[in-house]
């Protein structure tokens, strides 16, 4: 009976832990696909294509069919990549410089040539337009890391580039409320479903990033993907993916600051306090190999301080004019107010006691 118990109790745990893995499943891959042809036009079948990451050595490979097509799905975003196109009886064919988007494929066609002739012309086309794909049709926005590196951002967060989509309005993605949109961090729900105001992404209460922008990797904006892997929103789908390490190392440092010496304290000819405020932001990143082409490390770390008074406001005391950021309500009704409120917690505390 105990052993029957058992059995019922790990089915159901295994039953829970596959559901949640498979709600948690997103868009983190990319991949290339194309035809492979003779230079006759005809369709080579069984061509062998090998993608090489270059950066960590990282290969995938495929084989095209009778048609002459092949498909690489699950290739690591961004690149470089080098593209090799092999069969009995032609020469190698490469193609260089291929770079990846988060859930698009890549169209490269390879026409291959017959080894021994002269090679006068070798005809490569490729199409790495993120917008325009043979394998996946709807609005994609895509912002590599190059761009999160030199585009300018106040708040260093994602909704500084998530703007980038012609269908965004703010946090608000074709007309739809901010709340409905699916925002997933390497393939796992990363949503404030509450979300009041600001809180509608994540970290939005807390007026943070919970994730460094100098550990993501690329993030994609899908409005309307016509594609089973993407779903539950009608906003848009925000896809961010970390970085990983690569071969060599790299890694950067940071510190951002700024405080109340930058501000102004007029405003025309009314006079303005701002208060004794200060910001400050550190971080790092570090990645490289721990084995060469095979295993890899990355590390982020980020820290935000920040002091700013509860209110920059002053009180009336009745013989100022009120212009600024001076009260209409007189010093004596606050402090009358204040005194009040203090008496009904006494008598409150004194009644429970």
């Amino acid at each position: 009976m105990k052993q029957n118990l058992l059995k019922n109790l790990l089915a159901v745990f295994l039953l829970v832990m596959s559901t949640g893995l498979a709600m948690s499943q997103g868009v983190t891959t990319s991949g290339i696909t194309g035809t492979v042809t003779e230079a006759n036009g005809q369709a080579l079948p069984g061509a062998n294509v090998v993608a090489t990451h270059l950066p960590s050595g990282t290969r995938y490979g495929a084989v095209s069919n009778v048609e002459g097509k092949y498909s690489i799905p699950g290739m690591r975003i961004g690149g470089p990549y080098r593209l090799s196109v092999s069969f009995i009886g032609f020469s190698t064919q490469d193609v260089d410089g291929l770079i990846l988007s988060l859930g698009t494929f890549s169209n490269v066609n390879v026409t291959l040539k017959e080894d021994g002739q002269e090679l006068s012309e070798v005809l490569i086309t490729a199409d790495q337009n993120s917008l325009f794909s043979s394998e996946r049709t709807g609005a994609n926005t895509a912002i590599d890391n190059r761009a999160l590196s030199k585009l300018p951002t106040i708040s260093r967060s994602i909704n500084d580039f998530t703007r980038l989509s012609p269908q965004s309005n703010g946090q608000s993605f074709a007309g739809q409320d901010s709340r409905l949109n699916n925002i997933t961090v390497d393939g796992s729900y990363f949503n404030n479903s509450f979300g009041l105001g600001s809180g509608s992404n994540p970290g939005g209460r807390t007026g943070v990033s919970p994730i460094s922008l100098d550990a993501i990797e690329q993030i994609s904006v899908n409005v309307a993907p016509y594609d089973v892997r993407q779903g539950n929103f009608t906003g848009a789908g925000v896809n961010t993916v970390t970085r990983s390490g690569t071969n060599e190392f790299s890694g950067s440092a940071y510190y951002f600051t700024r405080n109340n010496n930058n501000v102004g304290k007029e405003a025309g000819e009314n006079p303005f306090n701002p208060g004794d405020f200060s910001y400050k932001q550190m971080g790092f990143r570090v990645g490289g190999p721990i084995i060469k082409d095979k295993l890899f490390f990355f590390a982020s770390f980020e820290d935000e301080a920040e002091a700013r008074p509860g209110t920059t406001w002053t009180a009336n005391t009745g013989s100022q004019p009120i212009t600024g950021n001076v009260t209409r309500v007189l010093a004596s009704d606050l402090d009358g107010l204040s005194s009040f409120l203090k008496i009904c917690k006494f008598s409150w505390i004194w009644k429970v006691l």
